[in-house]
């Protein structure tokens, strides 16, 4: 990591850089924050939403020193260039600048790494060419990765940037849990296997569960449920997902808000042959219109529990279909590790939902699952225990950060390189 000098009263001191800018760029819009990694504190976060539109909108907050009342822009951000250019200038304003000898690297989220990128990686041409060849596996998502990092690029190409990718924690999958029983010339030939996603956040999690529970990640078997509008479920053995539920995308696995998840594959011949529906039709039902919106209208948790308990059978119908699928997928992750230390949930839903968590872990106490009302009725943001000290498996509340993951990582990945000036 490259240094840089500031004057003092006694001449020039050196200055490590100790900042990371993290982006996670959508095809609409681009997230970021910016953090101290000294003390893994932020010091800005924002938000451009609805890119080439007319009602662009960029919502900045800065953090530091106490914080201050959040800043908007609204009026047409063309493209993801001129969104970042906006997005330096507000944090330039707070003397946060991108030009700030005191920002090491940038921290890139991309969702879908393959099976060649494993771990974080600095990002040079040949990396950026190889997720480009990503695209037709994750078609949604990688365009927009890749045009986040080449925007920031050229605003800084001195400046070390490092991609890290969703898919990356789940390669330690073994075989027999990642491949699908088809043909395996086809399935080569077209990148077809279980990816899984949310690999970040498992991580994290998996991670801040074994200092919760006081061990060694190398000592537990853990199931993580990342529940969100997305969901996805992990096996974790001694800190290595050996399974989880979403699959070559991330429409396969639990319930989720729009997302059907696991369904017949011939549903879609089906949609083709009576309905005539087009493929991208069929994406669109699967993808966009199912989950709990296709089953009730609703895929806030919250207004479904409101209308369950006002005896909404539609709401009630959808919240049971989602905890099945759920239960399901404990109980075969219970057979897949063999020996379970704890059930962790975490994102929107796992943090804040009450009900699903009871609901989906009461009728398991046949697997030494319990959960303790009392304290599954606490709402916090730390990490907590919600079992009692009778249940033989541990059931925790694990707050996600995937942008600290991501900015740990990154500045992790530099300081081992000794990454400074970068060679495109």
């Amino acid at each position: 990591m490259s240094r840089t000098t500031t004057p003092t009263d006694e001449g020039p001191a050196p200055v490590e850089p100790h900042r990371v800018l993290v982006l996670n760029s959508g095809s609409s819009s681009v997230k970021y924050q910016l953090l101290d990694m000294r003390d893994h504190s932020r010091l800005a976060v924002g938000l451009v939403e609805r890119i080439g539109e007319d009602s662009s909108r960029l919502v900045h907050t800065p953090l530091g020193g106490g914080g201050a009342e959040p800043r908007e822009r609204t009026g047409r951000i063309p493209d993801h260039e001129a969104a970042l250019k906006a997005a330096a200038e507000e944090l330039a304003a707070d003397g946060l600048g991108l030009d700030s000898p005191e920002l090491a690297a940038i921290g890139h989220r991309v969702v879908h790494g393959g099976l060649r990128f494993t771990e974080p990686t600095v990002i040079t041409d040949e990396v950026l060419t190889e997720i480009e060849r990503l695209v037709p596996v994750a078609p949604l998502h990688n365009p927009a990765n890749i045009t986040g990092i080449r925007t920031a690029r050229a605003l800084r190409p001195d400046l070390p940037q490092v991609a890290v990718f969703d898919t990356a924690f789940h390669t330690t999958m073994p075989e027999h849990a990642a491949r699908y029983a088809i043909d395996v010339e086809t399935a080569d030939a077209h990148r077809i296997r279980r990816y899984g996603f949310h690999g970040t956040s498992h991580a994290y999690v998996s991670r801040r569960a074994a200092e919760l529970l006081g061990r060694p990640p190398e000592d537990l078997n853990l199931i993580v449920l990342h529940l969100g509008n997305g969901a996805s479920a992990s096996a974790v053995a001694g800190g290595r997902c050996v399974e989880t539920s979403m699959g070559l995308t991330p429409l396969e696995g639990l319930v989720m808000g729009t997302r059907s998840g696991d369904i017949d594959p011939a549903v879609t011949f089906h949609l083709k042959r009576v309905a005539g529906m087009s493929a991208d039709d069929i994406d669109v039902l699967l993808n966009k219109r199912s989950g709990l919106v296709g089953l009730c209208g609703d895929n806030d948790m919250r207004e479904i529990r409101r209308r369950v308990d006002e005896g909404d059978e539609r709401a009630a119908l959808a919240f049971d279909i989602y905890i099945h699928r759920l239960k399901k997928y404990i109980g075969a992750y219970t057979a897949v590790l063999g020996r379970v230390d704890a059930v962790v949930f975490t994102a929107g839903v796992g943090e804040n939902s009450a009900p699903v968590r009871e609901a989906a872990i009461a009728p398991l106490a046949e697997l030494g699952m319990a959960v303790d009302a009392g304290l599954n009725a606490v709402r916090s943001a730390e990490p907590r225990l919600i079992s009692p000290d009778y249940a033989r498996v541990a059931v925790a509340v694990v707050p996600t950060d995937e942008e600290l993951e991501i900015a740990d990582q990154t500045f992790a990945l530099i300081g081992a390189n000794g990454v400074g000036q970068v060679d495109n």
